[in-house]
């Protein structure tokens, strides 16, 4: 299992960034690895339940994972993508503070059956991809959501 996590802040307010954030599909703006992302059931705002078709690109390969907001409340999102080699689940945290929104990022991938064995191999690579998005996530919010 590898496990990242990082923290940052964003001059936009709580609710805001939540919403943004809430949208799955918004992962093709933030998520550096995310080549395509698509709403696959319902409309309107997401809320649990709802789910998302993922493409991504990993290492110089694609793989694809269907997602679903697993959780939702003011000051938390989780999100669980699976697919047949892994289990990814993105638990978002936000706090308000007196300069807009913090946020910590945590990702977590289990990898099933064989793909188990390159869990210490990969590490370095999800690290990498940690520190991408304390810069492309606060850009994208920064970008999409107003600022007040």
């Amino acid at each position: 299992m590898v496990h990242v996590r990082r923290s940052f802040t964003v001059p936009r307010p709580l609710p805001a960034v939540n919403a943004y954030l809430a949208d799955f599909a918004n992962a093709v703006d933030w998520d550096p690895g995310t080549q395509e992302c698509a709403r696959t059931s319902g409309t309107g705002t997401p809320a649990e339940g709802a789910t998302w078709h993922n493409v991504s690109e990993f290492r110089g390969r694609s793989t694809e994972l269907e997602y679903r907001l697993d959780h939702r409340s003011e000051d938390r999102l989780t999100f669980t993508g699976t697919n047949k080699t892994a289990t990814s689940t993105d638990d978002i945290t936000l706090r308000p503070t007196p300069d807009g929104t913090e946020i910590t990022y945590d990702a977590t991938i289990q990898f099933h059956g064989l793909a188990r064995l390159a869990d210490p191999f990969l590490r370095n690579e999800f690290e990498r991809l940690g520190d991408e998005i304390t810069h492309t996530m606060p850009r994208a919010i920064e970008s999409a959501v107003p600022s007040s």
